[in-house]
């Protein structure tokens, strides 16, 4: 089937666990273009060639051009769905902290740990006609909460109509943009304190036992002694407040040449520790995580981005829903930890 004598109706957005555009790929696969003109393209970018429509670029086509004819206005909510997708993937953070992404298809989950702790840990020596020592992987007791995001999109269509889609686009990324910053909120919120199973990261002071120093205060050796916290894990992770962040600059070991380079050339605060250190405001002041992240964090999602497409393909737009729904688990508890200065 050719790409321009597809059928585009609503219910393509209806199709139980396949998205818009996992339906257009099923009738128009984008193999079947290699060595074509339209190598590269997916299929709904073919369906907006095929109506003419331009979304990008100083160039780009009014909003009025999605609703020329009833099927390109079928393209209208998988086009701001892509949009604001993309501002919650700009300058996201998730990936560097999340261990990995599970989808559902239900609004309740509940997550696996595992029952091994200290030495249960270790893999010994066995001896001959000894038992193997076990591993016990359970259920966790409580169901992680999944978190409802998104912003209410009120316009008319005589407010837009005219309006270029490349403007429309920078709106549409910043409320992605609001949705990214409210899901790492709640990631930090769960790594803080827990997902309901008693499983809070530790937060330790300087100048409290295991941590030497005045309490307030933040030199290199408290640092490190953090550092040591984390074996047999590995600290390759740093979320700090910004004012954190302003102390960790101001170390003298943080000025040597080379980090100063890096950081003034990029922009990325690495550590003499190896960590990778990323300021984030959702961290509470004085406070620094540090954590696994191969280990630490899962983040459950029900379904992708999503947009009220009955009232943006009927009614012209008026008011529509644009949402996520996820959450995050604690994988290991001891994976992250908390150093207060």
């Amino acid at each position: 089937m050719s790409y321009d004598s597809i059928r585009l109706e609503k219910g393509m957005y209806r199709e139980s666990g396949k998205t818009f555009s996992q339906v257009l790929e099923s009738l128009d696969p984008s193999e079947a273009y290699q060595g074509t003109a339209l190598e590269g393209t997916d299929a709904f970018q073919r369906q907006l060639k095929r109506f003419g429509i331009r979304a990008r670029g100083a160039g780009s086509d009014p909003v009025e051009k999605f609703f020329s004819t009833f099927e390109s206005a079928v393209l209208f909510p998988e086009f701001i769905a892509r949009v604001v997708r993309q501002g919650i993937d700009e300058k996201n953070i998730l990936p560097s902290i999340v261990a990995t992404v599970t989808n559902i298809d239900a609004l309740d989950y509940r997550s696996i740990y595992s029952a091994a702790k200290g030495d249960d840990k270790a893999l010994r020596l066995i001896s001959e006609g000894a038992s193997i020592p076990e591993t016990v992987i359970r259920s966790k007791e409580n169901l992680i909460s999944l978190r409802k995001r998104g912003r209410m999109l009120v316009a008319s269509y005589e407010a837009l109509r005219f309006q270029k889609l490349d403007m429309f686009s920078v709106m549409l990324r910043q409320i992605g943009s609001y949705i990214q910053q409210m899901q790492i909120a709640d990631a930090v919120d769960i790594i803080e304190s827990g997902d309901g199973n008693s499983n809070g990261a530790g937060i330790y002071g300087v100048g409290v036992s295991p941590l030497s120093g005045t309490p307030g205060v933040l030199d290199y050796d408290q640092l490190v002694e953090f550092w040591s916290l984390f074996h047999p894990y590995e600290m390759n992770t740093i979320l700090t407040s910004p004012s954190m962040m302003a102390k960790l600059l101001k170390l003298p070991e943080m000025q040597n040449p080379t980090a100063g380079l890096n950081f003034q050339g990029t922009g990325k605060f690495g550590t003499p520790l190896g960590a990778e250190a990323i300021c984030c405001s959702a961290v509470p002041a004085n406070y620094l995580i540090g954590l696994d992240r191969r280990f630490a964090l899962e983040m459950v999602q029900a379904g992708d981005v999503c947009v009220e497409y009955d009232k943006l393909i009927d009614r012209q737009l008026e008011r529509a829903a644009i949402t996520t729904i996820c959450g995050f688990g604690k994988i290991y508890d001891d994976a992250a930890v908390i150093l207060e200065a």
